[in-house]
């Protein structure tokens, strides 16, 4: 298993779906993962520290994991079939140490919230190049705009007008 950091997250135009890239940490290898929506929504504003006032359902995940005596060791994300993605968290409980089954997008959204690390396995790296902007993108890590400026409504917008050039071109 490799240590991997989110690095960008982006919308592909030919699916309409919101792709997560994941960057080995200190290196360049990367892992895109297409996700939903709602996750996407969810990993932006844990990035951004946009908070709501009600749990949103990895919030939920959160603090039942905390609630319950239990903490986040790490995500792993193990494989590939069929064009499926399958991850792990691992919860420490005292002595134990539980796997649970989970999608990444799920996984990754509840590993930021805690601060634990993301794993993946390393067949599912891949060297990509990334052509990089020379424009920041106001909102997108690394960007220019304030965090807590977004309201929910421009985090919507912001989401649904996300291109790929937005985080940078894949060459595979």
């Amino acid at each position: 298993m490799v240590e991997v950091v989110v690095a960008r997250l982006g919308l592909d135009s030919t699916t309409q779906s919101y792709v997560l890239v994941l960057q080995e940490k200190g290196g360049t290898r990367l892992l895109p993962i297409w996700i939903g929506q709602p996750e996407a929504e969810s990993i932006v504003m844990q990035i951004h520290s946009i908070k709501r006032v009600r749990p949103l359902t990895h919030d939920l995940c959160k603090n039942l994991i905390l609630g319950l005596g239990g903490s986040l060791r790490r995500v792993q994300i193990t494989r590939v079939e069929k064009n499926t993605y399958y991850a792990e968290l691992h919860i420490n409980r005292g002595d134990n140490v539980v796997q649970i089954d989970a999608r990444p997008s799920d996984s990754i959204a509840i590993a930021l919230r805690l601060a634990a690390p993301i794993f993946a396995a390393e067949a599912l790296l891949s060297t990509v190049e990334i052509e990089e902007q020379t424009d920041e993108t106001p909102g997108v890590p690394g960007g220019t705009a304030d965090a807590g400026e977004l309201s929910a409504d421009q985090l919507k917008e912001y989401l649904e007008n996300l291109r790929p050039e937005d985080f940078g071109k894949f060459n595979l």
